[in-house]
């Protein structure tokens, strides 16, 4: 396995443990009757800015809980994995940047659900895999685009339809836009590729490199001696006898007949 991703009890227990929080929520809203919808965003109002924290773990029922816990738990699993280091920042300021976009840009309504964090998280892990482009990322990226590449037409806006549960296109492209504009904040030097020079390879050897031929025991550059050229004899002679026969140049052409 690579050195820079390793396998720890966090990579399973966190994202564990979101989804958890997100069901034991649910779970507190149907055993007391609580109404926790009015805690999600509602873009545009004062009250409505508690449900950028508070959005991410409001379901309206548990279909909607479902189908959002599986995509968290996934992409949380590989942001763990693969980017340990800033994995809690882009789930922290994920969750507060997209939020913050849909109370900005959303519709008159109650905006909850975990869905803006799953944007983010699907948004960072492609962008990230192709600006490293370090193998195993970019085939993360292009594994992650085959599976929720679908999610892209939810970002933009769909008609209403009367009697089905209206999707906040707003959180999606909030959640879109906040896990791109976290790949140019958190940059991962350590999967840049170092590029070494010859010399730098414990194989090296000096004597044969022709650079390094070109200075004495001194550190003074000399010049490599020239190879002398084989001699050759000036002339050939043979102890045979040769003949030469002279013969006359004519065309060979049949003459016309007359």
């Amino acid at each position: 396995m690579d050195k820079h991703f390793k396998f720890t009890n966090l990579v399973i227990g966190l994202p564990l443990f979101f989804v958890v929080v997100l069901w034991f929520v649910f779970w507190l809203e149907i055993r007391f009757d609580f109404d926790f919808v009015q805690n999600g965003i509602y873009p545009r109002t004062f009250s409505g800015l508690q449900g950028i924290l508070f959005s991410p773990f409001i379901h309206s029922d548990i279909e909607h809980l479902y189908n959002n816990s599986i995509p968290v738990l996934v992409l949380l699993v590989a942001l763990q994995f693969f980017y340990a280091k800033q994995s809690l920042a882009v789930v922290g300021y994920g969750i507060l940047l997209s939020g913050f976009i849909t109370w900005i840009i959303g519709r008159e309504n109650y905006h909850i659900g975990a869905s803006g964090l799953i944007y983010v998280l699907f948004s960072f892990i492609f962008f990230k895999g192709i600006q490293t482009k370090y193998n195993r990322l970019i085939a993360l990226s292009l594994a992650v685009i085959v599976v929720y590449g679908g999610l892209v037409w939810y970002v933009f806006p769909s008609p209403e339809i009367p009697g089905n549960k209206s999707i906040s296109w707003e959180g999606h492209l909030g959640g879109l836009l906040s896990g791109f504009l976290l790949t140019l904040v958190y940059k991962t030097p350590e999967y840049k590729k170092v590029h070494k020079y010859d010399w730098e390879h414990p194989d090296y050897d000096p004597l044969a490199d022709k650079f390094m031929q070109r200075f004495d025991a001194n550190g003074n550059f000399v010049n490599l001696p020239r190879d002398e050229p084989e001699e050759f004899a000036s002339f050939y002679w043979c102890s045979l006898p040769i003949c030469y026969t002279v013969v006359a140049h004519k065309k060979n052409e049949s003459k016309r007949e007359s």
